[in-house]
């Protein structure tokens, strides 16, 4: 039985399958939806719990033994199969098929990583499929996620403009995790439980993390001085450089790949997609781009490995005046003239 996200409580609700296949790359979702399985199984006298991680050393017999044995209180228990890569393998799928055959009273909970496509015709998982449940659950895109955060913000008893929403979604780049945070932030900072921009904009100023992003999106624009008076405004409230140089670092990351995909003649709108940038930021990035040559690109990466090793203190130079020198060559894409003594 193949079920979407949305669909999980409901039948959790009507009945509960001896198996659970829970598969995704998004960390947040994915522990929602086992967090709602374990609490069904719970409520249906699932009292005992027992892990097993699949790795190169793992050994398939522990899943049938634990199928055979029963729990120290001698209730059902859910055995929790953890499979990172989402493929068991051969050996893997021999057991798998094997403790269907079993017809264990325990919960077998499989939590994997993303399942491809060539999976889901194999016997294992179409064993499953006949067996209990399957939930694929499917990355948030930057379409999706106005719609997503704004359900999140109902179930937490707040509205919010569409400017807000807008302005909220730009922010948070698509990081669930953040989402979630920032969600109980609002709850905190909205009246009347109305969210607007400007309660968007205080929470925003509020967090050191936006700042930095602030600042990294400000270095792409190419303005200068802002960019600096933030850099520095970073560094009077605490953050710590390495962080500042993580962001900067991402995005020379970015502008790499966008001008090696631009010199093979693909197509940048694609490539941004493929790298999963949204669009707000393909725009920074390619206008970036275009002050940029592979001069200066490789000035940004020649400077950011100086910094990086001012930080961790073995090379010259102090890490905020690294820091400083790359914002301004991001900022102006000409490389820093110094003087030899």
């Amino acid at each position: 039985m193949r079920l979407r996200p949305e669909q999980l409580p409901k039948q959790l609700q009507q009945t509960l399958q001896p198996v659970y296949l829970v598969s995704s790359d998004e960390p947040l979702l994915l522990q929602e939806s086992c967090d709602l399985i374990r609490a069904a199984a719970k409520e249906q006298g699932c009292s005992d719990r027992e892990v097993l991680e699949v790795d190169k050393s793992f050994n398939w017999q522990q899943l049938l033994s634990s199928a055979a044995n029963m729990s120290l209180f001698g209730d059902r228990k859910v055995i929790e199969l953890r499979i990172p890569s989402g493929k068991p393998g051969t050996e893997g799928s021999k057991a798998l098929i094997k403790y269907l055959e079993m017809e264990s009273e325990d919960l077998l909970l499989i939590i994997a990583g993303k399942i491809d496509k060539a999976s889901t015709n194999s016997k294992w998982f179409k064993a499953l499929d006949q067996a209990g449940a399957i939930v694929q659950i499917w990355p948030i895109d930057a379409r999706q996620l106005p719609r997503w955060l704004e359900q999140r913000l109902h179930s937490a008893g707040l509205s919010i403009t569409p400017d807000a929403l807008d302005l909220l979604c730009q922010r948070l780049e698509g990081n669930l995790l953040a989402a979630v945070q920032e969600v109980e932030k609002l709850r905190l900072l909205a009246t009347d439980q109305q969210i607007d921009a400007r309660t968007v904009t205080a929470s925003v100023a509020d967090n050191a993390r936006f700042d930095l992003f602030g600042m990294a999106d400000s270095a792409l624009k190419g303005d200068t001085t802002y960019s600096l008076r933030m850099l520095h405004g970073l560094r009077s409230e605490g953050t710590e450089p390495a962080v500042i140089l993580w962001a900067l670092s991402r995005e020379i990351r970015f502008l790499h790949q966008l001008q090696s995909a631009a010199e093979r003649g693909e197509n940048l709108q694609q490539v941004c997609r493929s790298l999963r940038i949204w669009d707000s930021k393909a725009a920074l990035l390619k206008s970036a781009l275009s002050r940029h040559t592979a001069n200066s690109l490789t000035e940004l990466l020649t400077l950011a490995t100086k910094a990086d090793g001012s930080i961790k203190g073995f090379a010259d130079g102090k890490p905020w005046d690294n820091l400083a020198a790359l914002v301004l060559t991001l900022c102006t894409g000409k490389p820093l003239v110094t003087s030899s003594a």
